[in-house]
């Protein structure tokens, strides 16, 4: 293989490193804010013991720590994350809490997680 090739090569597994790594972020900050805002759901609303609040709480920190791991900016981060989070609310509601997603909550998520895509992996000059 010339070298060149090994470069572009090198270069793209690179790229798909970082896009999978930034996925992985994602997934994980949504999971905490959607858990820590169930959690005290869970205890404010619905009775639950003050230890699920406590817990939940502690999960929302975790939140807020998680997304400074992301390359991009903060405004970036955030917006693209909102896109994240629509997709992972539906999908919580739909194992969670039993609530199947209409055609129109998942038309509504894929026009969302094509704004992430965008937002945070469209190719740029920097």
């Amino acid at each position: 293989m010339p070298h060149s090739r090994i470069h572009v090569h090198s270069a793209i597994l690179r790229g798909m490193t970082q896009i999978a790594f930034s996925v992985a972020l994602f997934v994980l900050a949504g999971l905490a804010e959607i858990g820590g805002g169930y959690l005290m759901w869970l205890w404010w609303r619905n009775g639950h013991a003050w230890p699920v609040g406590l817990v939940g709480a502690l999960t929302l920190v975790l939140y807020g720590i998680v997304p400074t791991y992301q390359v991009a900016h903060f405004g970036r981060v955030y917006a693209a994350y909102g896109g994240v989070f629509v997709v992972l609310s539906v999908l919580w509601g739909w194992v969670v809490d039993r609530v199947v997603p209409d055609r129109y909550d998942l038309i509504g998520a894929l026009v969302c997680m094509f704004g992430v895509v965008i937002i945070m992996y469209a190719p740029r000059s920097h």
